[in-house]
C-alpha cells in the first residue's frame, strides 16, 4: 500500500473521530439545556416558633405555601410524631434548634430526621400525656401559611386551685408588722380600706349560717373579719403569635401590656382583702373566649384588659377606657378599635374546628344590661384616675362590641394605656416608672369603684372615718 493512501486513511480516521466527539459534545450540551429548563422541585422553606405555657404549648410552622402533613401519637414513652412533606430538612433542623425552653411544661425535646425521600419527620418527646390540636391557618397580616400544633395536657390546670395554692404560700403580715405605706397608693390606702364586719361579741349581730354544701369555713382574723377576697382578673392584651400593635422603635404591645399587668397584680395583691389573677403570665396566645372563661372560672369580681393603642397618625395620643356596648359603638374610632382588637384571634390563631357550645351560649347572652352598667361605673372611676398621669384621648368612657368584654356576669373594661404608635408615648410605655404609675392609677380607680359599689357577700370597701359597713 502506497504512502499517499495510508495518509488519506489516517486523515479519514481523524475526521471521523473529530465528528464523533463533536456529536457527543452537542448531545451533552442538549442534556444540560434540558436540565436547566426543567429544574428539580424546590423544597419548601419554613420557620418554627414555640410558645410554652402552663395551659398549653404551641408550636407553629410557617411557610410560603400550605404544608402537607400527618400526625400520630406514640405511647411508652409519650411522643408526638409529625411528618412534613416537601420541606427542606436543613430548614427544619435550623428551625427547631434552640427553640425549646428547658422549663417547657409539656415538651421535653424536639428532633428531626429524614424519614423517607421527600418527607421530614419531627418527633416531640413529651413530659406527660397530651391532647393535641393540629390545624392550618391561612395567611393574615405579616404571616404566611401556618401549621399549628397546640399541645394541651390531658388534665388541664385548674386556675382556682392555683389561686388557693398561691394564697396558702403567701406570707401573712400582721397589722403591727406591716410596713408603713407612702406615696399615692399609701394615701389612697389610708382613705379607702376594707372594712371589717362587727366583732362577734355584739349579741345583736347574728353570724350568718354557711350556705348548704359549702366547703371549708372562711378564715377569720382578729375582731371577726372575714378574709374572703375580692378577685380582679387582669388581662394583658395579645401575646404569642399575636404581637398587637408595634411602635416606631420596635416595641410590641404584647410586651408592654404584660409588664403593666404584672405591676397591677403586685399592687392589688398587696392590698388587704384583694387578689389579682393574670389571664396570661408569659408570651403566649390566649383566645378571646378563653380569656373570658378563665376569669369566670376563678369567680372574678372584675375584669380589666390592658392594651396600648395604635393609629395611622403618629401624633395620636392619650389614654382611654372602654366598656361593652349592646347597641353598636359610640364612635367610629371605637368601632375601628373594637374590630382591630377582635381580630386578635385571626392573628394569634384559633382552631375553628373546636366549638364549646356552652361557652358560645354564654358569650352570646344578651341579658347583660346590669353588668354593662357596672362596667361603665368602673370605667368612669378608672378614667378619672388616668387623667392624673396622662392626657386623656377622650374625656369620657367609650363603648363598642369588644369580644373580650362579653362576660355576662363580670363587670369588664378595656384600658388603652397610651398610643404605642406615638414615639413619645411609646417611650413612656417602656419606662418602668410610667408602668408603675399606670398600674397605680388603675388600682385607685378600682378601689374608688368598690367604695361606691360594694359587693354583696364580700369585704366592703369604705371611706375612712365612716365606720364599718355591712352588706
Amino acid at each position: 500500500m502506497s504512502v499517499p493512501l495510508l495518509v488519506r486513511l489516517a486523515l479519514l480516521a481523524l475526521a471521523a473521530l473529530f465528528l464523533s466527539q463533536l456529536f457527543v459534545a452537542a448531545a451533552r450540551a442538549g442534556e444540560k439545556a434540558i436540565t436547566r429548563a426543567a429544574p428539580a422541585p424546590e423544597r419548601e422553606k419554613l420557620s418554627v416558633r414555640v410558645w410554652p405555657a402552663a395551659d398549653y404549648t404551641r408550636v407553629t410552622f410557617e411557610s410560603r405555601t400550605p404544608l402537607r402533613h400527618s400526625v400520630v401519637q406514640v405511647k411508652d414513652p409519650e411522643r408526638l410524631v409529625l411528618d412534613l412533606q416537601d420541606v427542606d430538612f436543613e430548614a427544619v433542623q435550623r428551625g427547631i434548634t434552640g427553640k425549646l425552653a428547658a422549663e417547657d411544661p409539656h415538651v421535653a425535646a424536639m428532633r428531626a430526621g429524614r424519614y423517607r425521600p421527600g418527607v421530614v419527620r419531627v418527633v416531640f418527646d413529651l413530659k406527660s400525656e397530651i391532647r393535641p390540636q393540629v390545624f392550618n391557618l391561612k395567611p393574615v397580616g405579616e404571616y404566611g401559611h401556618r401549621l399549628v400544633l397546640d399541645l394541651y395536657p390531658n388534665t388541664p390546670p385548674d386556675p382556682m386551685m392555683a389561686l388557693l395554692r398561691q394564697r396558702e404560700a403567701a406570707p401573712t403580715a400582721s397589722p403591727e408588722s406591716a410596713a408603713p405605706e407612702d406615696g399615692a397608693i399609701g394615701r389612697m390606702s389610708q382613705e379607702l380600706s376594707v372594712a371589717r364586719l362587727p366583732p362577734s361579741d355584739s349579741r345583736a349581730q347574728k353570724r350568718p349560717s354557711p350556705a348548704p354544701g359549702a366547703g371549708a369555713k372562711p378564715r377569720e382574723s382578729a375582731g371577726g373579719a372575714v378574709s374572703r377576697l375580692i378577685t380582679i382578673a387582669v388581662d394583658a392584651g395579645h401575646g404569642g403569635e399575636d404581637p398587637g400593635a408595634k411602635g416606631r422603635t420596635g416595641s410590641y404591645e404584647k410586651q408592654v401590656t404584660l409588664l403593666i399587668a404584672r405591676q397591677l397584680k403586685s399592687v392589688i395583691d398587696a392590698e388587704p382583702g384583694m387578689r389579682a389573677v393574670l389571664i396570661r403570665d408569659g408570651d403566649y396566645f390566649v383566645p378571646l373566649r378563653q380569656r373570658v372563661e378563665k376569669a369566670r372560672r376563678v369567680k372574678a369580681d372584675l375584669f380589666v384588659s390592658i392594651h396600648a393603642d395604635a393609629f395611622v397618625r403618629p401624633n395620636a395620643r392619650g389614654s382611654s377606657v372602654f366598656a361593652l356596648s349592646e347597641n353598636g359603638a359610640t364612635s367610629a374610632a371605637a368601632r375601628w378599635l373594637a374590630k382591630r382588637e377582635n381580630d386578635a384571634d385571626l392573628i394569634g390563631g384559633v382552631n375553628l374546628n373546636v366549638k364549646d357550645r356552652h361557652l358560645a351560649q354564654t358569650l352570646l347572652d344578651l341579658s347583660q344590661t346590669a353588668t354593662i352598667q357596672d362596667s361603665l361605673k368602673l370605667a368612669r372611676a378608672v378614667l378619672s384616675e388616668l387623667g392624673g398621669i396622662n392626657t386623656l384621648h377622650k374625656p369620657h368612657v367609650e363603648q363598642a362590641e369588644f369580644a373580650v368584654l362579653k362576660s355576662p356576669d363580670i363587670p369588664s373594661i378595656l384600658v388603652e394605656t397610651a398610643f404605642i404608635s406615638n414615639p413619645e408615648e411609646e417611650k413612656k410605655l417602656n419606662d418602668q416608672r410610667y408602668q408603675e404609675k399606670m398600674a397605680q392609677a388603675i388600682f385607685r380607680g378600682i378601689k374608688r369603684y368598690f367604695v361606691r359599689n360594694p359587693l354583696q357577700g364580700r369585704p366592703v370597701v369604705a371611706a375612712s372615718g365612716t365606720g364599718p359597713k355591712v352588706d
